[in-house]
Order: structure tokens, then C-alpha cells, then sequence
């Protein structure tokens, strides 16, 4: 049993070696950000490719995701004769999960796939050996400006997916289920705070972090092959898929553990 277990052959033992490189991997891009010269360009050029692909269907699917949480939520209030408070609560759905959780998507299954099929192709062709061999870190020079984008995109998109999913929740709060537009700004500015929001671009940032550090990390350690690069692209995005929804339980309970609800 000692011999086995030495060797690394017990149930489980492939998993926790992926997560301690997967964590391993996360330290190694905290460091490589602080380390010199700073590849501006490369973030650059990744912030605009992730934006490009990401923008229109994060605000279509805003518009569906604002629709919905107002629709539902304006049925349930309106059974117990609250539709003024319609507004507050669709605005801090949105605001809260359906924003964040959207940005994650998004940038997983788009940037996040394009990150790490770059970079597995650059690995299976021997390209980060050769780098290494040059004396230059690929983690400062490829990853780190790929997870610094995937941050900024996934924090920028909250913004939009808010402003569009708010205002579609209006539209069908407002136009359809006949809530004045008084009772429902009013719902809203009483019972929110500054910290919802806050802890909505907390999420997305957290969120596009968890997106690119594990594009990353199956990017850099594929099976083999072109088939090994297409299937570490799928376990890219589910893995990041899995993680999001963790990360979103654990900050929602913190977040609402610290900060005590608003009291009308």
C-alpha cells in the first residue's frame, strides 16, 4: 500500500497533482506580473481580440437574461401585491449573479478556448521548449498578458451586461407588467447599495482570473497532438464552468454574511 501510494497510483491522485500545478501555475502569473518588461503589446492585442468576440453576444444575451429575471420576478412580487419593489429586485439579480455569471461564460467559452488552443498548438510544436531554451519565461510572455485581459474583458463586460440588462428588465417591467417607472427607480435606489455593485465586478475579475489561468494551464499541458489540443480545450471550459459556480457560492456568502441587507 506504502509503494503505491508513493508512486502516486491511488484513486484520485491525478486530480490533486493537476490542481497543485493548476494553483502552481496561478502563483507563477502573480509573480510574472510584477516581473520586467511588461508585454503591452501582447495584452493589448489579447484585450481587443477577447472584446471582439465577446461584446454582441454578452449584450444579446444580456437582453434575454434581464428579460427573464424581470418577468418572473415581477409575476411572484405582484402575487403578493409588491410591485414597487420589482425594480430593486430584477436590478440586483442582474447586478448581482446573472452579470457576472454571463461575463464568465462568454470569456471561458470564447476567449478562454482561443487562449488555450493558441497555446496548446504553440506547445505541441515545440514552441514554448524553444522559448525556455532561449532563457525567456513563457509564463511572463504568453500567459500573463492572456490572464491580465481575461480580467479586464470579464470586469469591462460586467459594466455593459448591467447597463443592457437593467434596462431590458425596465422595458418588461415597465411596458409589460405595468409598473410606473417612479415605483420602480424608487424600489431600486432603496434598497441597493454601492457594495452590490462592487461585488459584481469582484465576481466578473474573479471570475475572468479563473477563465484564464486554466485556459492557460490545459493550453500548456495538453495530451498531445491536435486531437490532445481540441480536448483540452473542452476541459478548459468546463473545468471553468465548475470553478465559476464555486467561486459564485463562496463570494455570495461572504458578501452576504458581511454586509448586512438594506431595511426599508
Amino acid at each position: 500500500m506504502s509503494n503505491r501510494l508513493a508512486a502516486g497510483n491511488f484513486p484520485g491522485a491525478g486530480a490533486l497533482s493537476s490542481t497543485g500545478k493548476l494553483f502552481a501555475l496561478g502563483l507563477d502569473v502573480v509573480v510574472g506580473i510584477f516581473q520586467r518588461p511588461f508585454q503591452t503589446r501582447e495584452f493589448i492585442d489579447q484585450c481587443w481580440f477577447i472584446s471582439r468576440v465577446c461584446i454582441l453576444p454578452a449584450a444579446l444575451v444580456s437582453i434575454s437574461f434581464g428579460s427573464v429575471i424581470s418577468l418572473q420576478l415581477g409575476s411572484l412580487i405582484r402575487q403578493f401585491g409588491a410591485q414597487s419593489f420589482s425594480g430593486a429586485a430584477s436590478t440586483l439579480a442582474v447586478i448581482q449573479q446573472a452579470a457576472p455569471v454571463i461575463c464568465a461564460l462568454l470569456v471561458a467559452g470564447a476567449g478562454g478556448s482561443a487562449i488555450c488552443a493558441d497555446l496548446g498548438a504553440r506547445t505541441i510544436r515545440e514552441e514554448i521548449d524553444a522559448m525556455e531554451v532561449l532563457g525567456i519565461n513563457p509564463i511572463q510572455r504568453l500567459v500573463v498578458p492572456r490572464v491580465l485581459a481575461s480580467i479586464l474583458v470579464s470586469a469591462l463586460l460586467f459594466g455593459l451586461v448591467s447597463i443592457v440588462g437593467v434596462a431590458g428588465g425596465y422595458y418588461f417591467n415597465v411596458v409589460l407588467q405595468g409598473v410606473t417607472p417612479g415605483a420602480y427607480v424608487q424600489g431600486f435606489s432603496a434598497l441597493s447599495k454601492p457594495t452590490d455593485l462592487l461585488v459584481g465586478f469582484i465576481k466578473a475579475a474573479l471570475f475572468g482570473l479563473a477563465a484564464g489561468i486554466v485556459a492557460a494551464y490545459r493550453g500548456l499541458n495538453p495530451a498531445g497532438g491536435p486531437k490532445g489540443v481540441g480536448d483540452a480545450v473542452n476541459q478548459a471550459v468546463v473545468i471553468t464552468f465548475i470553478l465559476l459556480f464555486a467561486i459564485n457560492v463562496i463570494v455570495t456568502a461572504v458578501y452576504l454574511n458581511l454586509v448586512p441587507p438594506t431595511k426599508f
